[in-house]
């Protein structure tokens, strides 16, 4: 039997993504066979896998996978309008996984409990996104926000605009926060502008800027721990 006609019917009921999943656990699949189980069902002489595979191929990996539209994936051979609706809803439920925490009582203690927060809301965006998370007294987030999206290479915020949406939710500090599509979390000239700027800025309305996290592909800067603030 060639590989490319062999279906997922044709595999030893051992090595099926859904039963080696429920044995094993979701940890031991791959992001194909993952992939397969949200497709669930394959094409005429093609397995969910194997579409699954191509999809991956040509979305370069899952940071493109979660690029793609619903009608840029039905263009793929394979992939039907239903199809793309399982994989977009299995995309935002992962989204909103990682929004969940702010429903908790989260504490910031350091810039590392601000990255878990936000590196996975942001890393994958291709536009710079400048977010806010808003802390009271006690370093409690009490509210999160996006004020502004910007250009492949530049995001364009006012001090104004940052301490007009803190004073909205009386917020006794801010941590702020943006991401570099490059993936390179490196703070240019203008980050470091900026958050002087916004540093200043609250000095004088009385609302401490804690932090300014530029947040890169699984890595990020803190410029409080560099010294720019």
């Amino acid at each position: 039997m060639e590989l490319q006609s062999l279906m997922l019917r044709d595999l030893p009921h051992e090595e099926r993504p859904r039963e080696r999943m429920m044995h094993y656990g979701a940890e031991s699949l791959s992001q194909t066979e993952l992939l397969a189980i949200l497709l669930r069902t394959g094409a005429q002489s093609e397995s969910a896998i194997h579409i699954a595979q191509r999809l991956l191929n040509i979305a370069g990996g899952l940071r493109g996978l979660a690029d793609l539209s619903i009608e840029e994936l039905t263009t793929i051979k394979g992939i039907g309008p239903a199809k793309a609706v399982q994989l977009k809803a299995g995309i935002e439920l992962g989204r909103r996984m990682a929004n969940s925490r702010l429903t908790e009582a989260v504490v910031i203690r350091s810039p590392q409990d601000a990255a878990e927060i936000l590196t996975e809301q942001l890393r994958y965006l291709q536009k710079e996104h400048f977010i806010c998370l808003f802390l009271n007294t006690k370093n409690h987030v009490i509210a999160q926000e996006t004020l502004s999206m910007g250009s492949l290479n530049a995001s364009i915020v006012h001090p104004r605009e940052v301490f007009r949406a803190a004073m909205k939710c009386s917020s006794a500090a801010i941590i702020c926060a943006h991401n570099h599509p490059s993936g390179d979390p490196t703070p240019s000239p203008e980050d470091i502008s900026l958050t002087t700027r916004l540093v200043q800025a609250g000095e004088i309305v009385g609302i401490d800027v804690l932090d300014h996290l530029v947040i890169g592909d699984g890595s990020y800067v803190s410029l409080k721990q560099k010294g720019y603030m």
